[in-house]
C-alpha cells in the first residue's frame, strides 16, 4: 500500500503543537507522531494579545524549526496554522515573516469562525457524532470556540475572544485568585458569550463535546481525585457538573499560584492559568444547562489533517 505523510501544526496562544498522520490510500489516516512547546505567545507585553515579544519570537522559532525538522523526517506535507494570537498582534506580519525566513514554513493565520470549523472537523474523526444534535466547545488560550451542530452539518460555528491565557493576563496577572477577580473574570465571561448573537444557549442537543487544554486537564483532574491515578487515554471521558464544581471549587480555593503547583494530578504547567480557564468552564454549563461534558482529544490540529486531505481529493 502507497502512503503519503501530512503535517499539521497549531500555532496556539498557549502551545504550539504538531502532529504527523499517515493517510492510506482508502482514505484513512493514522495520527503517528506528535510534539508539543508551551509557547505563551503575546502574554508578556501590552494589552490584550497584541504584542509578539523578541523572546517569544525567539521561542517560537525554536519550537517551528523542532517541529519542521520532524515532519522533514517523515517527508511530510506540512501546513501551519496561527490562531488567536498571531491573528490579533500588531506585529504579526513582522513575526511571520521572520519565521518564514528562519524556518522556511508559511504560515496562514486563520479566522475565528474557520478555526470553530476545523475544530469540529477534529471531533468528529474522536466522538462519533452522526445522527446527533452536538454543542461542541474548545476552550484555548485565546479564544473559545463554540459549535452546534446536527447529524454533523454545523448551524453555528463561532470564535469568542475569551481563552485561559488572555483572561489570566486581564484578570489574574499576579495569579492571585480572590473573589473580586473571579467575579469580574465571570461577568467578563459571560458578557462576552452571550454578546455573540450567533451562539444559541437554548438550541437543544443530545450530546456536549468539549476539547483542548483546559477542558483536557479539568477531565484529567477529576479522574485523578476519584482514581487516585492518571489516565493515559482521555477521548470519549465523560465528566459532570457535580464533578466539574467541585473539583474547581478546590482548585479555586487555592488562591497562590504555590499553592496550585503543590495539587497532585493538576497539570504544573498549566496552575498559572487553570482559574481562568475553570471560568470559562464553568460558565459554559451554566449558560448551556449542561449536566455533563464528553472529551475528545483531537482537536484543531487533527482538523487540520483532514482539511488537507479533502483538498488533495
Amino acid at each position: 500500500m502507497a502512503y503519503k505523510y501530512l503535517a499539521a501544526i497549531d500555532m496556539g496562544t498557549n502551545s504550539f503543537r504538531l502532529i504527523v498522520a499517515r493517510v492510506n490510500e482508502n482514505g484513512t489516516f493514522r495520527i503517528i507522531d506528535k510534539e508539543k512547546e508551551l509557547i505563551r505567545l503575546a502574554s508578556h507585553e501590552g494589552k490584550g494579545l497584541s504584542i509578539i515579544t523578541e523572546q517569544e519570537m525567539k521561542t517560537a522559532i525554536k519550537a517551528l524549526k523542532k517541529f519542521k525538522a520532524l515532519a522533514d523526517f517523515y517527508h511530510a506535507s506540512l501546513r501551519t496554522v496561527a490562531t488567536s494570537a498571531v491573528r490579533e498582534a500588531k506585529n504579526k506580519y513582522e513575526f511571520i515573516a521572520k519565521v518564514k525566513k528562519e524556518t522556511g514554513i508559511d504560515v496562514q493565520v486563520i479566522e475565528g469562525h474557520h478555526e470553530a470549523r476545523l475544530i469540529f472537523l477534529g471531533m468528529q474523526y474522536a466522538i462519533p457524532l452522526k445522527d446527533k444534535k452536538a454543542i461542541c466547545f474548545d476552550i484555548g488560550g485565546g479564544s473559545t470556540e463554540f459549535i452546534s451542530a446536527e447529524n454533523c452539518k454545523i448551524l453555528f460555528a463561532e470564535s469568542v475572544r475569551i481563552g485561559a491565557v488572555r483572561l489570566t493576563k486581564r484578570f489574574f496577572s499576579d495569579f492571585v485568585v480572590n473573589e473580586y477577580s473571579l467575579k469580574k473574570c465571570e461577568e467578563y465571561v459571560e458578557e462576552h458569550i452571550l454578546g455573540n448573537l450567533n451562539i444559541n444557549p437554548h438550541r437543544k442537543f443530545d450530546i456536549a463535546v468539549g476539547s483542548s487544554g483546559t477542558i483536557l486537564a479539568t477531565a484529567s483532574f477529576i479522574y485523578f481525585m476519584k482514581n487516585k491515578k492518571l489516565k493515559k487515554e482521555l477521548n470519549g471521558m465523560k465528566f459532570y457538573r457535580e464533578d466539574l464544581m467541585e473539583i474547581s471549587d478546590y482548585i479555586l480555593s487555592r488562591k497562590t499560584l504555590e499553592e496550585r503547583l503543590k495539587i497532585k494530578g493538576l497539570e504544573k504547567k498549566r496552575a498559572d492559568i487553570i482559574p481562568a480557564g475553570l471560568v470559562i468552564l464553568r460558565k459554559i454549563f451554566e449558560l448551556f444547562k449542561l449536566e455533563s461534558m464528553t472529551v475528545s482529544a483531537n482537536a484543531l490540529r487533527t482538523g487540520i489533517i483532514i482539511e488537507s486531505m479533502n483538498r488533495l481529493k
